[in-house]
């Protein structure tokens, strides 16, 4: 239950965080934070980044269904915490690249969890990305930066995903 309080979690966090934390924040614009030396991207990426490995970690934890489930609610919970034309933007991708994590996670896990959470990461970063960066700013302009910041939480995580799937497969029974 731990992944899916974090998982709901961490959508309206980053849309809070895009309007109100990070090193510079632009006029009419998001809050940038820098992801790689001389790259930003919007704040929020962290977190959406983050929800992307958290949802696998829901479906690998507690199955499908709340998998989805914990999608439809974290993309209700945006609606409370930022501008509408954000949220819609980042409802629509976040769905999006949610599913599409869904589609490429789901056949592997069972065979190759690790593998399975990278992959999956890649597909929602790319698509989450483009579609957040189109809808919000119609500007692909931190295109780079956002993938460069969510492609850090997923390989961050992929060590911690090890050990936990590692740690399960050995518990007594």
């Amino acid at each position: 239950m731990l992944y899916l309080l974090a998982y709901i979690a961490t959508i309206p966090a980053a849309n809070w965080m895009i309007g109100h934390v990070g090193t510079v924040c632009l006029a009419d614009g998001p809050c940038l934070i820098p992801v790689w030396p001389g790259i930003t991207a919007p704040s929020g990426v962290l977190m959406a980044g983050a929800a992307l490995v958290l949802r696998d970690m829901v479906q690998f934890r507690l199955g499908k269904r709340w998998g989805l489930t914990a999608i439809a609610i974290g993309a209700g919970l945006s609606a409370l915490v930022a501008p509408p034309a954000l949220v819609i933007a980042s409802t629509i991708a976040f769905l999006l690249s949610e599913l599409a994590d869904f589609v490429v996670y789901t056949p592997l896990a069972a065979r190759r969890l690790v593998t399975a959470v990278i992959l999956s990461g890649i597909v929602g970063t790319v698509i989450d990305s483009v579609v957040f960066l189109g809808l919000a700013f119609g500007s692909l302009a931190h295109l780079e930066g956002q993938i460069i910041g969510k492609a850090w939480m997923v390989l961050f995580a992929a060590p911690l995903i090890k050990l936990l799937r590692t740690r399960r497969e050995h518990k007594p029974v």
